[in-house]
């Protein structure tokens, strides 16, 4: 059997099929077909041959053919040790061909030998990170703000705590009733009563909380807003309103001590709070790591993609390319747009992502066959432990992974390529970046 190469990674074999092996199928499905056939007129199996042949022979031969010439590709890629990539495409062949067979050229693609380079002299920068008290504090203080209760200015609190003053400050919970007009209109939008928010967090624009500070419970004021140039999109953009406003309450911010009842309240049991902070602490180098972790391998595929040169299959590509345009379809759904399955999504789009996946999925797949990357049965279950630690009952995580092929299958994947990531950085020169806690979690 020849195998015509055409391109890089485009090959081209003919196969064949005895024409008495395809009619003795056909005859045979077609047989099979009449036994259970239920046609108006007729009882079931009693339908006459030649109707059931003049119905059905030809969706049965195409049937037939396709299942004939499938396996006729399949022994001669195996018997050749081709490693085909995507579907072939077959077009009939005449010329040269004996009269008792059927024969059909066969044309695909096979995936690329990837040759590994020394990687000794890339240099890849890896990251690193520790959890500090500040940190631990900083956390805390979150746990606090989403806790806060929120008491009327002039009031005291259950614990006899007080505030200063009776003027709306940053921090406060202030309640308001406004109107704003554009040339004397009112517009959508622009009137509320009852309305809450927290000054100073930029939830309003800066002219409505400026306007806002300083104000008692009962006081009001008219000030002008100029909306933005970009504002939501709305008809209000880049106009001036003129507001009046009228705050009815003002409530300071009484966050919850640090004590046990805090502790209690996020599930330490004894109120100790040296634990709560432990637990906190715990949970944060979870997380460190995890972004560690995932940063560094992003680090290690940039240089692998550079370093390491490959001929791309376009059939993986254009099956990534459909797989990334049908995530983005999903997510549009998801978002709540209508019609999601019939937008304009060029595949350009998404050819550079999906070239990418594929690159580093074929460089993966070396590394992991010649230097037995895969994961061991106790680093998964360290895997899944470590996700499981989190949880209240970590057991019950545990074996829902373990209880499916297909998750379990996603936490391999992800071991993997952490196996790839430690084996090339122990291959590579590495140098070190300290991030401060805030640097990794994205807060400078």
């Amino acid at each position: 059997m020849t195998v015509e190469t055409l391109d890089k990674l485009q090959r081209r074999v003919t196969v064949t099929v005895p024409k008495a092996a395809v009619q003795t199928e056909i005859n045979a499905r077609l047989k099979n077909l009449s036994r259970t056939l239920r046609l108006p007129g007729f009882r079931p199996g009693k339908v006459p041959m030649s109707m059931v042949t003049q119905r059905y022979a030809p969706s049965v031969e195409m049937e037939v053919l396709q299942d004939k010439i499938g396996n006729a590709f399949y022994d001669v890629a195996s018997g050749a040790r081709l490693r085909v990539a995507g579907m072939p495409q077959f077009s009939p062949k005449t010329e040269g061909v004996d009269a008792d067979v059927m024969a059909f050229d066969a044309t695909f693609e096979v995936y690329p030998d990837v040759q590994i380079p020394d990687l000794s002299s890339q240099t890849i920068e890896r990251v690193t990170a520790t959890v500090d008290d500040a940190a631990i504090d900083r956390t805390v203080d979150v746990l606090r703000k989403q806790r806060t209760e929120f008491v009327p200015r002039g009031e005291a609190a259950a614990n006899g705590q007080t505030s200063e003053g009776l003027e709306v400050q940053d921090g406060d919970q202030v309640t308001v009733d406004f109107e704003g007009r554009i040339d004397g209109t009112a517009f959508d939008g622009g009137k509320a009563e009852g309305f809450s928010f927290v000054q100073g967090e930029g939830r309003m624009l800066p002219e409505f909380e400026a306007a806002t500070k300083g104000l008692q419970a009962g006081q009001s004021k008219i000030f002008e807003l100029h909306f933005p140039e970009d504002y939501q999109g709305r008809a209000v953009a880049g106009k001036t309103a003129q507001f009046t406003l009228k705050v009815t309450k003002v409530e300071w911010p009484l966050l919850p001590a640090v004590d046990a009842d805090f502790a209690k309240a996020l599930g330490v049991v004894d109120g100790d709070v040296q634990r709560l902070r432990d637990d906190i602490r715990n949970n944060l180098q979870r997380e460190v790591k995890s972004r560690l972790t995932q940063r560094n391998k992003l680090a290690v595929m940039e240089v692998l993609q550079k370093a390491v040169p490959v001929d791309l299959p376009s059939a993986l590509v254009q099956n990534e390319i459909n797989e990334l345009m049908a995530s983005a379809r999903q997510d549009l759904a998801e978002r709540g747009m209508k019609d999601a399955d019939k937008a304009p999504l060029p595949p350009e789009l998404f050819k550079e992502q999906a070239e990418r996946r594929v690159r580093l999925g074929l460089i993966v797949s070396e590394l992991v066959k010649q230097h037995e990357l895969q994961p061991k049965p106790e680093q998964l279950r360290s895997y899944v432990e470590e996700l499981a630690a989190s949880y209240e009952q970590p057991e019950e995580l545990i074996r829902w992974y373990y209880a499916d092929q297909e998750r379990l299958a996603q936490a391999e994947a992800i071991v993997m390529e952490n196996n790839v990531t430690d084996f090339v950085f122990a291959q590579a020169q590495t140098t070190e970046k300290e991030l401060s806690f805030d640097e990794l979690m994205g807060q400078k």
